[in-house]
């Protein structure tokens, strides 16, 4: 697919292709620097939760916590691998059909390389009406943001640690410490 090609499988479902730097709704640090900065740091924060991950196996953690934050690596990590080669495996996809390994190379080098995102689900599209502030009558779509499975793999995980915060994160209750009538009777008549 070249970017921007699409297929609908439904008005609401199609598989739209698009490439962004790697950040959320294509964000990004500007320049040569900033994206080996963005890969760089992901690859110690993915490595630091790896390492929490392990952290909360040993120590027999939540479940819907230990599977959240396994949902949550395993998105970062695919992200990670598709900016880290993802560029060196294809040649460019604007205004043509990338290829795989071509004899000319990939569009970037290691860790520069583009997230690929192909999943689009325009369920309601509209506009806003006139009188609204600020947006009157102009194109409302719900849900716009074009993702990828290691994106959906990350909102998974996020989603579980929302629905299931009070049960992950309980207080252990302290248990107060039981007096036995004779010790409240030998406290009782110390002095002071």
């Amino acid at each position: 697919m070249y970017i921007g090609e699409e297929f609908k499988i439904t008005e609401w479902f199609i598989i739209h292709f698009t490439e962004n730097n790697g950040m959320a709704f294509g964000m990004e640090f500007k320049g040569e620097f900033g994206k080996l900065f963005l890969s760089s740091f992901r690859i110690i924060v993915v490595a630091g939760i790896f390492w929490y991950l392990h952290h909360l196996v040993k120590t027999k953690a939540h479940t819907a916590f230990t599977t959240a934050m396994s949902f949550i690596t395993a998105g970062a990590l695919g992200n990670i691998i598709d900016s880290a080669f993802y560029g060196m495996l294809f040649s460019s996809s604007e205004y043509q059909v990338a290829s795989f390994l071509s004899a000319d190379g990939g569009y970037a080098t290691f860790l520069h390389g583009k997230v690929v995102d192909m999943f689009y689900f325009p369920i309601i599209e509209t506009h806003y009406p006139d009188w609204f502030p600020i947006w009157g009558g102009k194109e409302f779509i719900f849900f716009s943001p074009v993702f990828n499975v290691a994106d959906f793999s990350i909102s998974t995980g996020v989603a579980i640690i929302i629905l299931f915060n009070k049960s992950i994160f309980k207080e252990e209750k302290k248990e107060e410490p039981t007096v036995t009538p004779e010790e409240d009777s030998a406290n009782s008549n110390q002095p002071g």
